[in-house]
Formats: C-alpha cells, structure tokens, sequence
C-alpha cells in the first residue's frame, strides 16, 4: 500500500486533540471560562479521527477481503492493552478510593472499567466493533453497494441517537451509552465513502468526486460552521465532548475539507514520530497526568508553568513508556504496539 500522507495529519492531530482535551480537564479544576470552552472546539474531533483512520486504512489496505487471522490480531494489539490499561487504571482508582469515605470494592470497580468501559479506554470497545464491522463488510460483499446513501442515512442515525439519548437523560453505567455503535456509525460510512473516491492508482488517477463532495469540501462551509459553534459557545448552548450532536456535522466538514487540502503534503519528521507513538499516547497519558498531579498540585504552581509541566510529563512519559514496551514481542502486545512508519 503507497503511503497516504493525509492521514499522518490526521493520526497526530487526532492524538494531539486527545490529548490537551484531557489535559483541559485537569486545567479546569482551576481554570474553567468560555476561553478554555473554545480551546476544547478543534479538540472534540480526537476520538471520531482515530475511528475513522481506522476504517479508512484497512478499506484502502485490504479493499475487498481481509486476510486470515484479521480479527485475532486486532484483539491481540486492541483489546490486551485494554484489559492490561483497564487494570492499571481500575486499581489505581481503587487505591485512591480506599481512604475515602465512600470507599469502593476492588470487584465492583473492575466491572465498571473492563464491563462498562467506564474509562478513556471505551474508545478501543468502539474500535473493535469497527474492526469487526468491516470484517462482515467484506466477507459479505457490500462494497458492491454505493456507500454514500449510508452514509447520510448514517449521519441521521447517530444525530438521532446523541440528541434522544440527551434530551431523555439515558444514564447507562460507565460509558455503555458512549460505545454503543450507533453514535459512530457516521464516522464507518465518511471513511468508506471517502476511499471510493481516493487516488489509488500508482500514478494518482481520482475518480471522478460527486458534486456534493466538492462542495462541501470547500473551507467556506468548515468556517461558516465553525463561527456558529462560536457563537453558540459564548451563548453557552454547547456541552463539549465527541458524543455531541453537533460534532457529527463538524467532523463531516472538517475530515471532507482536511482530506482534500492535506492531500500530497508531506508529513514532517515530527507528525511521523508522534503517528509512531500515538497509541502509546493515547493510552498512558492520563495516568501520567494524575502522576505529575501528586507532585504540583501542592506546590500552587501559576496556570502556565502546571499545564507545561503536564505537557511534558504526559508527552515524554508515554513515549518513554512506549519505547521500553516496545524492545520486546510481549511488551508491544501489552502496552501498545508502535506503529511502523515509513
């Protein structure tokens, strides 16, 4: 497979956002306006980019079939992270629960971090059901269907869902509401549509795009949307997470616009390490983020100085922490593998 520029952008930016959007979280405990609001706008698009990179290069890798053993590799380098992560976070929330007075037992919290997904984890439950999702894709043949219709019809599907699931207050436990598939079926259908009309012939022939998709590629369409996300930010309409109706119209927007300006600009070194990595981050930042906590907290360091010690901390931690896993089969296996780029 020739190498797709556009999503190492998109890989880092995904992991950026990830990261400072959880980074913000800890910055609000002391600094919580309509500035850190808007700082956390571009930052919602984390999750729904590393879901639809997924789809988007297994369906440009592997077209219409998947190779044997599909599946049980994704659960070997997917769901062992989770599971090891999930302990690792599970315990620590129960150590630190322990001298409370509402102290939790150690079986009922791993239910809710390994059952109920009930942490930054849910988003490899969702990657798994996409893996999966494709796997049936192409043993049954539906690339013979035009996936832009789906894609609408998804787009409706998992608006409906975000603003029913609000608007009647569903509270399921841990995160089940947030990796049930329907919230993100938009995103499996925007990857597909997107690879039927990409340049993957050798010498970069582009099937002929619909007109809608030039149209609403165009940045014009991205900025008037945006500035209305602005606006109702300073009316204080918005809450702000990827699992918000609003996102889905966002993220079409933003992914259709990136995929067409981004594409033939070459990654630079520095997108290249943090695609290496990325998994690696996405998966130890919080912990060490909490780990730098026990140390600055009491010292009442200014805002700045707290939010840059955090950045480094979580940064060079995860890839340190990736690295060492790294130097061996098993150690991959367990904290994350790292990606190989070219």
């Amino acid at each position: 497979m020739r190498k797709v520029e556009e999503i190492y952008w998109l890989r880092a930016y995904g992991c950026i956002a990830v990261f400072l959007f959880h980074l913000l979280d800890h910055v609000n405990q002391r600094l919580d306006n309509v500035a850190t609001d808007l700082m956390r706008l571009p930052l919602v698009l984390g999750t729904p980019i590393f879901l639809f990179i997924s789809v988007f290069v297994f369906a440009v890798r592997y077209d219409k079939s998947v190779p044997e053993g599909f599946l049980t590799q994704r659960v070997k380098y997917v769901m062992v992270p989770y599971f090891v992560y999930g302990f690792i976070y599970s315990t620590a929330e129960w150590l630190s629960q322990k001298t409370s007075d509402e102290p939790v037992g150690f079986v009922a919290n791993a239910i809710e971090y390994y059952v109920y997904a009930g942490w930054h984890g849910y988003f490899l439950i969702i990657a798994m059901q996409f893996y999966v999702a494709y796997w049936l894709f192409t043993r049954w043949q539906l690339w013979r269907l035009n996936p832009v219709p789906w894609l609408w019809g998804a787009c409706v599907i998992s608006m409906a869902y975000w603003g029913l699931a609000y608007w009647f207050d569903v509270d399921l436990p841990g995160y089940l509401l947030w990796i049930a598939p329907l919230g993100w079926i938009y995103v499996f259908f925007l990857a597909l549509v997107l690879v039927r009309y990409y340049p993957l012939a050798p010498e970069g022939v582009l099937a002929e795009r619909p007109t809608w998709m030039q149209q609403l590629a165009h940045p014009a369409w991205l900025v008037l949307l945006v500035a209305l996300l602005i606006a109702a930010t300073f009316a204080g309409w918005l809450a702000f997470s990827s699992k918000e109706v609003w996102v889905i119209p966002f993220f079409v927007l933003f992914t259709l616009c990136a995929m067409r300006y981004l594409a033939g600009r070459t990654a630079p070194l520095w997108v290249r390490h943090i695609n290496a990595y990325s998994f690696g981050i996405y998966l130890a930042h919080p912990m060490l983020f909490v780990l730098a906590d026990l140390v600055v907290v009491p010292l009442s360091l200014p805002i700045g100085v707290y939010a840059l010690v955090l950045i480094v901390v979580g940064l060079v931690g995860s890839v340190a922490l990736n690295k060492l896993a790294n130097t061996t089969t098993l150690g991959a296996m367990l904290f994350g593998k790292r990606l190989k780029v070219r």
